[in-house]
């Protein structure tokens, strides 16, 4: 994999192979070339960060939560993955907007060549995303990379807010569940969907996104026996995964996506 991390205020390119197995995952990591002798640790510790692990709660949910526990046990250590970097998370979010998740991937890809920095690693490359130029971009311009007058709009005003300093990440971070998605929504185009979907994949917290159709349906699926929940039977029927809200939802969304594959 090609990725790249904010670290120290600028944007590092590395390369992760995979090294371990399922019971002993590890990842090698190659940072871009640099005079700095610290960048792989700073690298490595970036990185290890994006993996969250499940809380202590989370065993006597499995002992509790039988859907849960099937679960768990069919994909056994998968856990949340965050994206670190609020800029590049909430435009994620955006182009997931009324999409489904393979052509939010296409547009991302094209958002990438038309308004991002290319990082080189030694005969390979990768991109990440320009605030500068995105800030920079007129609605027409998004347009043609077949993204909705909407999500034009809202992606140019979120790459001028970071710009500008309307969105701190630091001290968002700072912030309660409710102040995080209180100022999040002010921005334009971003309701509570984005925002619960920040809290928990770029702060990770243990938040249940009730409005998203996947957790709608996942959990319709394995709580209810319907094909679809209601945002208030999600957030009353998974009440009681508490801090380990984000690994059972990671894992029921699996088990969705598993069983769509399975159609």
């Amino acid at each position: 994999m090609l990725r790249t991390a904010p670290i120290g205020g600028r944007t590092v390119a590395y390369r992760a192979v995979d090294v371990g197995q399922t019971d002993a995952p590890a990842i090698k990591l190659q940072p871009e070339p640099s005079e700095d002798r610290e960048l792989p640790n700073r690298v490595a510790e970036a990185v290890r960060a994006t993996f969250l692990v499940a809380p202590p709660e989370f065993r006597d949910l499995l002992e509790r939560d039988a859907i849960v526990g099937r679960a768990n046990a069919r994909f056994p250590g998968l856990r949340p993955v965050v994206q670190p970097d609020l800029f590049t998370a909430l435009v994620r979010s955006v182009t997931a907007q009324q999409l489904s998740l393979r052509w939010a991937a296409v547009i991302r890809g094209r958002l990438a060549e038309s308004f991002g920095d290319r990082h080189d690693l030694g005969g390979d490359w990768v991109r990440s995303l320009s605030r500068v130029r995105l800030a920079a971009a007129q609605p027409e311009d998004l347009r043609a990379l077949q993204l909705s007058n909407r999500q034009s709009g809202t992606i140019i005003a979120i790459a001028r807010a970071s710009l500008n300093g309307e969105l701190d990440q630091s001290a968002l971070a700072s912030m309660p569940d409710h102040g995080v998605i209180e100022h999040l929504v002010q921005l334009h185009g971003i309701g509570r969907w984005s925002a619960e979907w920040i809290l928990a994949r770029t702060f990770g917290r243990p938040v249940v996104v009730a409005g998203d159709l996947g957790v709608r349906k996942a959990v319709g699926r394995e709580y209810l026996g319907v094909a679809l929940a209601t945002e208030d039977e999600v957030r009353r029927v998974t009440a009681h995964w508490g801090a380990s809200a984000g690994v059972a939802q990671t894992l029921l969304l699996a088990g969705l996506a598993a069983a769509a594959k399975d159609r």
